[in-house]
């Protein structure tokens, strides 16, 4: 006979065994619907010849799948609302996508204060009240992995932010990532001519250093002094780690003060500046490139960056200064692939197709063609996966269309390494779009990958190209 504390224990034990397969369940129901229902629509839309009412067809499903989307990500949380992330962006996907679920960015549920004041105590080895002056109750937010408090430390002037992990939330996310690899894999055999496997498997190797918060407090340490030595002012804020509270859970470090940048819009307008006018469109020029400027060195110089710029972990603080946080995702390019990254960048900059093929080959992309301007293509495919301007007159990639280069040039093999890489562009391209710029980041760091090439003794002089016209951020048009 089970007494009522053994069987809750019980009952415990068994609903968290039966979690993940719960999730499983959920995920593929809710993906094959929405799959099935784009296959679905496609054959219905080949019947209507009207383009306009095409268009109009097109809206609609978009905003019904937008819904399930939304729905399947809050409703499951963790890697779900990475997910969102990443899909959510208004250059990428459909409007009706972004525009559901760009508001999923921090709003995973918070862990209760008394789980949270637990796991505190027992990572840190001491109370609440013995470590901390004031401690805010309610987080400031709460993401899929971790949340964040506001607090101040006894003895302490100035505030901190305390970061805890959510229990148990580790092994939900690793089933999370498995199941999507399997979708990837069938995507890639049916709909989509690109390795989207090993993306998932590089999400997954990534994902999996987040949980250790003592890796991101060493690299919160290393990006922030990199960036402070190599520049009279760093062009980022980058938080510093308060010294002896770190553990694989919990890190506790400084405050920073700023809006996100996902309220810019609204701050400028509360300000009384019009948000359309000059000084809001500079402000904006300024935010961009400094975040530009600061993700050219560390990709092009250092080879180890933050690889994770969503809008919810970007701040922008008084005089359009910009604070980078959250150093969970973090890359250390190998040295070959961050001199092939450079050349990259200068082929693309140029708009130098025979550079960017031969680029391609030494990253290891590996692609088979099925068109016949193939270098006009490739370096249009190029472009499309790793820069971030876009074509006059075009607000929105489609990059799986039928015109599309990723069509015409099947991307067949993409090494693990280069995802962060393609993943910070993108993410950096959809933060352009939302503030109304277009520009290239290729020619912005064309000096920097020039630089770097002329040390490693790859180009004879580093001069060659610097007389040429400078990439020059634009407001859209």
């Amino acid at each position: 006979m089970l007494f009522p504390l053994q069987t809750k224990d019980f009952q415990e034990k068994l609903s968290a065994n039966l979690r993940p397969w719960h999730r499983s369940f959920q995920f593929w129901v809710r993906t094959v619907d929405i799959y099935t229902g784009y296959k679905a629509f496609q054959l219905r839309v080949s019947f209507e010849k009207d383009v306009l009412k095409q268009e109009a067809m097109w809206a609609r499903q978009h905003e019904l799948a937008a819904e399930k989307i939304y729905n399947m990500c809050a409703d499951l949380g963790g890697f779900f609302l990475k997910v969102a992330q990443i899909v959510g962006k208004p250059d990428l996907a459909p409007a009706a996508w972004v525009k559901r679920l760009v508001t999923l960015c921090d709003q995973a549920p918070a862990t209760p204060y008394n789980v949270v004041r637990v796991e505190l105590e027992r990572e840190l080895g001491k109370t609440v009240d013995e470590l901390f002056e004031r401690f805010d109750v309610n987080p400031l937010g709460s993401a899929s992995i971790a949340q964040v408090h506001r607090a101040r430390l006894r003895g302490d002037k100035d505030d901190v932010v305390v970061k805890v992990q959510h229990p148990g939330v580790q092994d939900l996310m690793m089933t999370d990532i498995r199941n999507l690899q399997a979708f990837a894999l069938y995507m890639q055999k049916t709909d989509i001519k690109f390795d989207l496997y090993s993306i998932t498997k590089e999400m997954e190797k990534q994902i999996g250093y987040e949980f250790n918060f003592i890796r991101e407090a060493d690299a919160m340490d290393r990006i922030r002094h990199f960036l402070y030595e190599n520049n009279k002012k760093s062009p980022v804020l980058v938080p510093r780690v308060m010294p002896n509270l770190v553990t694989r859970k919990v890190l506790v470090m400084e405050y920073i003060d700023g809006i996100p940048i996902m309220r810019l819009g609204d701050e400028i307008a509360k300000r009384g500046v019009n948000p359309a006018g000059k000084i809001a469109a500079a402000a904006k020029q300024n935010i961009l490139k400094s975040l530009t400027l600061a993700y050219g060195q560390m990709i092009l110089k250092s080879g180890y960056f933050h690889a994770d710029p969503h809008p919810g972990n970007i701040l922008i603080c008084r005089g359009s200064e910009v604070a980078l946080l959250d150093y969970g995702q973090v890359k250390d390019l190998p040295e070959n692939l961050r001199l092939g990254y450079a050349n990259l960048v200068l082929a693309m900059a140029d708009s130098d197709p025979i550079r960017a093929m031969e680029s391609f080959r030494e990253l290891g992309i590996g692609t088979l063609s099925k068109c016949e301007d193939e270098e006009k293509e490739m370096l249009k495919l190029a472009q499309t996966m790793f820069d971030t301007k876009l074509p006059p007159g075009v607000t929105m990639l489609q990059p799986f269309s039928e015109e599309s280069s990723i069509k015409k040039i099947a991307v067949q093999a993409f090494p693990e390494e280069l995802f962060s890489v393609l993943r910070t562009v993108h993410l950096l391209r959809g933060l352009s779009v939302g503030l109304g710029i277009n520009y290239s980041c290729a020619e912005q760091w064309r000096p920097v990958a020039e630089e770097v090439l002329y040390h490693a003794g790859r180009l004879t002089d580093k001069k060659t190209k610097r007389g040429r016209r400078r990439g020059i951020i634009r407001r859209r048009q």
